[in-house]
């Protein structure tokens, strides 16, 4: 079984023969695969109606569990974004009735950034939709094989943990 990385491997071998070209038969095909994994996320999200940015704020809202909010601060770590650039995603989900914003009991000053009933219908269906074609990105490879893979790359993520 061949695939274009191959053909790209094998013509850069023949035009660059003095190096090791291990790194391109991973890392190339990882990037494939990962465009691959946006468009699947893409579509499942626009049925959905929501962007991927939009997914990310709702899933760290779900995955924290009832009563689903967080601390801005908090959100910030859980999606890699900046202060400024929260600020504005929270205003526009809230603008959408997707999340609320409500006083933080323990904190005079803060507020917590809650999951609505439509915020969290409309994750949790983003998320099925998600799964649904992941399952289908993977479904050549067996349960060893998926779980070998995963272990593999769990390898390679780590350092940038």
């Amino acid at each position: 079984m061949r695939d274009e990385v191959d053909d790209l491997v094998e013509a850069w071998g023949r035009e660059r023969g003095d190096l090791d070209l291990a790194p391109v038969e991973v890392f190339s095909r990882i990037s494939r695969l990962a465009r691959h994994l946006d468009l699947a996320r893409r579509d499942a999200f626009t049925a959905h109606e929501i962007e991927p940015w939009e997914f990310d704020v709702l899933a760290a809202l779900r995955r924290a569990g009832d009563p689903y909010e967080l601390s801005p601060g908090r959100l910030l770590r859980e999606t890699l974004v900046t202060s400024g650039t929260m600020t504005n995603r929270v205003d526009r989900l809230t603008a959408r009735g997707l999340v609320e914003r409500l006083p933080d009991p323990h904190d005079r000053r803060g507020v917590l950034v809650r999951l609505t009933a439509e915020g969290k219908a409309t994750v949790d269906g983003a998320f099925e939709a998600l799964l649904a074609a992941e399952h289908e990105l993977i479904s050549q490879l067996g349960e060893r094989e998926r779980t070998r893979l995963a272990k593999l790359l769990r390898t390679l993520l780590v350092p940038f943990s």
